[in-house]
């Protein structure tokens, strides 16, 4: 791993974890986190899918540990971080990785989350029932991402870090 996209990792992460304890909508079983999808976002353009998958999973898990999130969060939180990179990765084009955060995390994380809600938490739901709030939250992030993304690149600070 190189150090310099270690730190901006773990920076993120950090900062996923703090806000997860202070901004977050309740729905249903599920807490959503729209800073976590700003996050995954940013981290998809510029760290790469690998980091952004992981930054995703490391805050998740925090959240988790600290009692702050639910298991929901894994399913949401990666898938969208994954495809929001890949088509980053395919694109170079930041409304394209916006708005693969929201079906990423809105639709498919959503969809995926079912059966951990079913099997590991007990609750009973349908297949749509995740859908709307997370895609209520992925889409806030997402816009909040695009939009610091998009001034940065005006200050010439949105750049890719390489390795």
């Amino acid at each position: 791993m190189k150090t310099k996209k270690l730190t901006i990792s773990a920076m993120f992460v950090a900062i996923g974890i703090l806000t997860g304890t202070v901004i977050y909508i309740p729905v249903g079983a599920s807490k959503c986190m729209p800073v976590q999808h700003a996050i995954n976002v940013i981290c998809a353009v510029l760290l790469g899918p690998a980091y952004a998958v992981l930054t995703a999973f490391c805050i998740s898990l925090g959240r988790n540990l600290l009692g702050t999130g639910t298991l929901l969060a894994f399913p949401g939180s990666m898938v969208g971080a994954f495809l929001s990179a890949m088509i980053y990765k395919h694109t170079k084009n930041k409304l394209g990785a916006a708005v693969g955060e929201v079906f990423g995390t809105g639709v498919l994380g959503a969809l995926i989350a079912v059966p951990i809600a079913n099997l590991l938490m007990g609750k009973s739901s349908g297949a749509l029932l995740y859908v709307f709030p997370f895609f209520l939250s992925s889409f806030g992030g997402a816009v909040a991402a695009y939009i610091i993304l998009k001034s940065s690149e005006v200050l010439k600070l949105g750049k890719k870090i390489e390795d």
